[in-house]
């Protein structure tokens, strides 16, 4: 039995999520003439209270095609210094839109409106660059699975409505958030200008993000998206996918963050482990004592058909998902237990 916790993005369609994927209608969507895509991309607008929505191959194009419409070259955006679109995205903000990162030093990846407010240039000063945008991201993906306050978006957007500055949210892991918070998604739609959200981790499909925003943002996106290559033909095969994940496994998720807390509660009580950090949701994170080597404890692992992944510095992560069931998880409690 090979059981890979590295990321929930290893998850494979399902036998009902292909047939659904092989029944679709479709049609051209660089058209936008394809049905399933255009059913999609409404259902999610609708779902997060934003007038329309645009289909992308990957969260980094969405996330990069938002900070590409918030942006001019020369400008700042605003992150924790452990964003995705900093450090995950290949130096795309740099890239693609010309913009540098003001990175800040949040909490488990999430920083509050009074960082923000204390972080930005005075628009004046032109020896500095102009700060046009904020990003933040629930769950936050090197913060552990952290999910923020609402009413801390709310702040941060009064925060930026104050001082002309964008709000972009990435979701990727948006789904797990709402969960675990049990958010209204509708409300988003009020706080941020643009929401990225990923259909291919903890929902299982196969390949695919939505971009959220206003109508007439979207209708620019669409330009940056072609520029950036990612108009697609008959992509209604792969939006059929993220329907059926919409339709069948949000709700499951909290199955994942279960797991992920047990296995966090047996690492707790292991001679070996130094620290595990706080558990919210599919993400766990815990140190290793300065003694143990890292090597020899993900080989030990290996050998029992478990895959986790090293973050570096004796600190490791393990990520719950769709494809690790109940008899993965009874196996892994107890590999564990005896290491």
């Amino acid at each position: 039995m090979e059981i890979n916790l590295v990321s929930d993005t290893v998850t494979k369609p399902t036998q009902e999520m292909l047939r659904a994927m092989f029944k679709a209608e479709v049609g051209d969507d660089v058209y936008k003439q394809d049905p399933t895509v255009i059913e999609l991309e409404a259902r999610v607008a609708k779902m997060f209270g934003m007038e329309a929505a645009l289909f992308f191959p990957s969260g980094t194009m969405a996330n990069q095609t938002a900070i590409k419409l918030h942006t001019q070259p020369g400008e700042q955006l605003i992150a924790d210094k452990w964003a995705h679109v900093y450090n995950y995205e290949g130096g795309g903000a740099s890239f693609n839109s010309g913009v540098s990162c003001c990175l800040l030093d949040g909490n488990r990846g999430m920083i509050t409106a009074q960082q923000v407010a204390g972080s930005i240039n005075d628009p004046e000063f032109y020896h500095s660059p102009l700060t046009s945008l904020v990003c933040v991201e629930n769950t936050t993906n090197k913060g552990g699975g952290a999910c923020y306050d609402f009413e801390e978006f709310k702040k941060i957007r009064k925060v930026c409505d104050a001082n002309n500055l964008k709000f972009h949210l990435d979701g990727a892991r948006i789904w797990n958030a709402l969960v675990a918070t049990n958010d209204n998604p509708a409300a988003y739609g009020k706080v941020f200008h643009t929401i990225s959200v990923c259909l291919s981790k903890g929902l299982g499909a196969p390949i695919g993000s939505v971009l959220l925003s206003d109508k007439a943002t979207i209708h620019r996106a669409l330009r940056i998206r072609k520029i950036l290559g990612g108009g697609m033909r008959q992509v209604g095969y792969l939006a059929a996918a993220g329907i059926y994940a919409l339709d069948h496994n949000i709700q499951r998720l909290a199955d994942d963050h279960r797991r992920a807390k047990e296995i966090g509660a047996v690492l707790a009580q292991r001679s070996w482990v130094a620290k595990v950090e706080p558990i919210e949701t599919n993400i766990l994170i815990f140190s290793l004592q300065f003694q143990i080597n890292e090597a020899v404890l993900l080989d030990k692992l290996k050998q029992k058909g478990i895959s986790i992944s090293s973050m570096g510095h004796g600190k490791l992560r393990i990520v719950t998902h769709l494809d690790y069931r109940e008899v993965m998880h009874t196996y892994v409690l107890e590999t564990l237990e005896k290491l």
